[in-house]
């Protein structure tokens, strides 16, 4: 094939995928790190991921490790204080899938971020389902007690390595979902509703390597939705999905979206 028929294809594909989505009722929308590299966060999985470069990192994810290593803790914290997240700004596929919610195209968007990007550019946090949860916030486990982040880090920066909850002194921990560590079951049956519940479902920048929020493009395929995946690198799911389009999000978003 030429180059010049190769871009055609690509092109035909991109307005056949704005096609449906301008025809689509009620979308589904799955966000994984990818959305937000583009603004500058580091995805995790990916060949320039956090946890690629540096398997040690994922440590601090894992609930176990967290709750029973002070070391692992206090890591965490200064790796807090340094991350990314608290200067990124929202990019032009953040921007695109709050034009589709104006649209009134948007039924749910599922994120397995915890960066609050899609809120801070505007799309309505009723329809915003966090289903690893927020790193703006921090919880105490023994307690339950939440507070903003900025809190707890305004602590780390006046010397406390490693600080308690101020309520029962417990261990306090970003209001992220950890690995080893239940989600929450309303979160998990509105993502199940909105995968059923769609007529096209959009799933960006996610490796659909992680469960259950993988589960939910075979789930919306199932029940007669299209299924449209725009990612940087394959998927598990590349093979059932009515289109895929590689490359970079915050281009592609656009692109199909409008």
């Amino acid at each position: 094939m030429s180059r010049g028929a190769k871009l055609f294809s690509v092109v035909v594909d991109v307005e056949q995928v704005r096609g449906w989505i301008d025809a689509a009722s009620a979308v589904t929308v799955l966000t994984g790190a990818g959305i937000s590299t583009d603004s500058g966060i580091p995805d995790f999985r990916g060949p320039q991921g956090v946890w690629t470069r540096n398997p040690a990192a994922e440590k601090a994810s894992t609930l176990e490790h967290y709750l029973g290593d002070p070391e692992v803790r206090k890591q965490a914290w200064r790796n807090r204080l340094d991350s990314p997240a608290w200067r990124a700004r929202p990019n032009a596929g953040h921007e695109a899938l709050v034009r589709l919610d104006r649209r009134g195209k948007l039924h749910t968007l599922v994120t397995q971020n915890i960066d609050e990007l899609h809120q801070q550019a505007g799309l309505d946090p009723g329809k915003v389902v966090e289903i690893h949860g927020t790193m703006r916030q921090v919880v105490c486990w023994s307690c339950g007690e939440r507070a903003p982040m900025e809190v707890a880090l305004e602590r780390v920066r006046s010397g406390e390595d490693d600080p308690a909850c101020r309520t029962c002194g417990g261990i306090l921990k970003s209001a992220t979902i950890s690995f080893g560590q239940s989600l929450v079951p309303e979160d998990l049956d509105r993502a199940e509703r909105a995968a059923l519940g769609c007529d096209l479902l959009l799933a960006v920048g996610s490796s659909l390597s992680v469960y259950p929020a993988a589960a939910l493009v075979p789930t919306a395929k199932r029940a007669g939705a299209r299924v449209v995946i725009v990612n940087a690198e394959p998927t598990p799911f590349d093979g059932i999905a009515d289109a895929v389009l590689n490359g970079s999000i915050s281009e592609v978003l656009p692109a199909i979206i409008g």
